[in-house]
Parts: structure tokens; sequence; C-alpha cells
């Protein structure tokens, strides 16, 4: 603004006006800087904050997975092999039902050779062998999701233990070398491996690899035995029971040595 003269011959200036951008004008959406953010206190929020929590997510991973193991106890999927597969299911549509309900059942904690048993009984070697393997990669994505989700947040922080922190860092650092060991080897139990790689750092696309193809001799060893079972002295059973044992064994020595390394890191 221009000086204004005052009648006693002096000047005075005049102070600017405010412009808009030096107000701090609050729009929707916009917060100004250095503002206090406003966190919701009200009973509807902390519930949320409860219920998103990583324990209240952990205690709801294992309500699921007690609830799927109690099914499974109720349900006795098992009494397929005796009854038979459904009647009006057959052929491909057959066997992706029971390659869902494969997955379902690892993530209830069913062994996995009785489930491949009973793929090669129902289905024979080849079709087998592609169905329980499909089976086997669903259920492991199912689980890994579950206890990414569900799990890591509350268990990560419990991994204190020397031995505990060693597993973790071979499982984070080389995931798929570590998830190719676990499915060849079948010292580890299945969904132990799947929710032990949920918790580390282990990214999707190893696991599911890893698991694809370390699943495939132990899984089409256990289709062929049960698509053989009722001939037990016939070449291809006793070639599959083979296949069975000699990596139980590999896998047993390999643990046996490597114990020491993990006690010391």
């Amino acid at each position: 603004m221009l000086d204004a003269t005052t009648r006693s011959g002096g000047t005075a200036t005049a102070t600017p006006r405010a412009t808009a951008t030096d107000l701090p004008v609050a729009t929707a959406g916009v917060t100004a800087p250095g503002a206090a953010v406003a966190v919701p206190t009200g009973f509807s929020a902390r519930c949320t904050r409860v219920l998103l929590s990583p324990w209240s997510r952990l205690s709801l991973l294992v309500a699921l997975l007690a609830a799927a193991a109690s099914s499974v106890l109720l349900f006795e999927p098992q009494k397929l092999l005796a009854d038979g597969w459904p009647p009006q299911l057959g052929g491909a549509a057959a066997a992706m039902v029971f390659a869902v309900a494969y997955g379902l059942c690892t993530v209830a904690f069913v062994p996995r050779p009785l489930l491949n048993l009973a793929a090669g009984a129902l289905f024979g070697s080849q079709w087998g062998t592609g169905t329980a393997l499909a089976g086997t990669v669903l259920g492991a994505g199912v689980a890994f999701g579950l206890g990414r989700m569900l799990g890591q947040d509350a268990l990560r922080p419990l991994l204190r233990g020397r031995w505990l922190k060693a597993v973790d860092g071979q499982l984070s650092r080389h995931a798929f070398r570590s998830m190719m060991a676990a499915r060849l080897f079948p010292g580890v139990p299945f969904w132990a491996a799947n929710y032990c790689a949920a918790v580390s750092r282990m990214r999707w696309v190893p696991f599911l690899v890893a698991t694809a193809l370390g699943s495939i001799p132990n899984t089409a060893a256990y289709a062929v035995a049960g698509a053989r079972a009722s001939r037990p002295t016939s070449p291809a059973f006793l070639i599959a029971m083979g296949f069975i044992a000699v990596p139980a064994l590999v896998g047993a020595v390999v643990a046996w040595r490597k114990r020491h390394h993990l006690r010391g890191n």
C-alpha cells in the first residue's frame, strides 16, 4: 500500500493487509502443517484398535485352525477311501474338488502322506500325482497367507532365542533353498514349514515355487504307492517305497550334521 502523508509532514507506512495465503484455511481433506491430527477416541474406535491388534489377529488364527481341525475330526474325510468318491462326480471335476479338499485338509493339520495315498488310490498314479500337487500348493498358499496376515506381527517379536533367530535368518535370507530342503526331506511337518515361513520374511514367489518343485518326488512316490497298494510286491510299489524311505534317511542325516551349525549361530 502506498505511503500516506500526515498533517505534520511525516509519512506513515500502512501495514499490508493479510493475504488469503497467510491465513490458516482448513480445507476438506487437507491438514495444515504442524496441526495435530485428531485420533478417534470413541468406543467404536477403541474396539477397532483392539480387534486389529496383533494378538487379536493371532487369536483369530488359532480359533480358525482349531475349528478346521475339529471339522476334520467330526466329518472324518478318510471315509472317502472306504466308501469311494461321490458317484455324481467324475473326471476333471472330481479331481478339482479333491484338490480343494486336499488343500483345506492340509491347513487343518491332516498329514499329507495319507492324502497322497488317497489321491493315488482314487485317481491313479498320474492323475493322483497332479491332483495332490495342486492341493499341496493350494494348502500351502492358504496357510502362508493366514500366517502372514494374522500371526506374523504378534510372533516376530518373540523370536529372541538364538536357535529361533538362526531359523528365521535361514528362512528369510535363503528362502527358496530353505523351502526346497523342507519339501524334499520329510523331516519337517508340512504345516510347520508353512507357518514358520509365514512368520519369517520369506516372499510369496520363492515359497510357492519351492513348494511346488520340492513336493514332486515325495508326492509322486506316495501317489504311486496308493495306486499300487493292492499289489505290494509289484516293482512300481517297491520303487515308490524306496523313494519314500531314502529321502527320509537323507533328511535325518543332514539334520544331524547341521545341528551344530544352528546351535552356533
